[in-house]
């Protein structure tokens, strides 16, 4: 199937606007340079006049993000989470009724740092769209199906694993058994939620995430975790052209969060 997204386009894409490091409008490149290379931004002084100014080369991170592209890549924290959410709500007001592509290949992390992405991407008014690239495993599987549905892709040798939440304990028997009882509930919430994305009875997803389960791309697809198996198109494959994703990702980066008990993971 063809991506509705093309990776290969970002290099002749042009961004819409200038980009005024001083805070205010500029009014688009080539209104004031004519026909330049569409990679670079402008990086103008401060008081500087329109159009004066110099230029410097955008970087991948603003490149993907310009064509509404995000990673999740690695761990997730308090960190990485929040800089999706932040990409999230740019992206929605930048241009609402565009889709955003989530590109996951991650291990999972935190809950409440999981819950917090897939609450904000579904606060959005856009459609997001999530690839599976490599690995989307615990609170990674749940950030991938939590996609809008029929915009949820795998590649053909990801992975996919769902299980149980689990939380590290100590402190006083009270405490204790207050945090058991609060991991007992986000199991449950967790388990709803996951069997509202794939359309799995509750009983089903319940016991499947009793212990680890994986799934290969075709599994994943038949679960209900994703819509479509992206495979390479049968002309680009006799061209030699590519149809894929970008070849690297964009790590997002931050610090990390807890509690004194530890934080729950999925």
């Amino acid at each position: 199937m063809n991506l509705p997204f093309n990776p290969l386009a970002l290099a002749a894409s042009s961004p819409a606007a200038g980009v005024n490091f001083s805070g205010s409008h500029t009014g688009s490149v080539a209104s004031h340079l004519g026909d330049m290379d569409p990679r670079f931004l402008p990086a103008q002084p401060r008081n500087a006049p329109p159009g004066i100014g110099r230029y410097r080369e955008m970087t991948i991170d603003e490149l993907l993000l310009e064509n509404r592209v995000i990673f999740l890549i690695g761990e997730i924290h308090h960190g990485s989470a929040m800089g999706v959410v932040m990409r999230l709500l740019h992206l929605q007001n930048t241009k609402p009724g565009q889709d955003i592509n989530l590109y996951i290949n991650s291990p999972g992390g935190a809950v409440d740092d999981t819950l917090a992405m897939i609450d904000t991407m579904h606060f959005l008014s856009c459609d997001v769209a999530t690839y599976c690239i490599g690995k989307a495993m615990s609170g990674g599987a749940l950030t991938l199906a939590a996609g809008t549905k029929g915009k949820r892709y795998c590649l053909p040798h990801a992975k996919v694993m769902i299980h149980q939440p689990s939380g590290g304990i100590y402190g006083q028997t009270t405490d204790v058994q207050i945090q058991a009882e609060e991991i007992l509930k986000t199991k449950d919430e967790l388990n709803q939620m996951l069997a509202e994305f794939t359309g799995q009875p509750l009983e089903r997803v319940t016991e499947d995430s009793e212990r680890d389960r994986f799934f290969n791309a075709e599994e994943a697809k038949a679960y209900g975790l994703v819509d479509e198996v992206i495979a390479k198109p049968k002309d680009a494959a006799a061209t030699g052209g590519g149809g894929g994703l970008p070849a690297s990702g964009v790590p997002i980066d931050g610090g990390d969060g807890g509690s004194p008990a530890g934080p729950q993971t999925a």
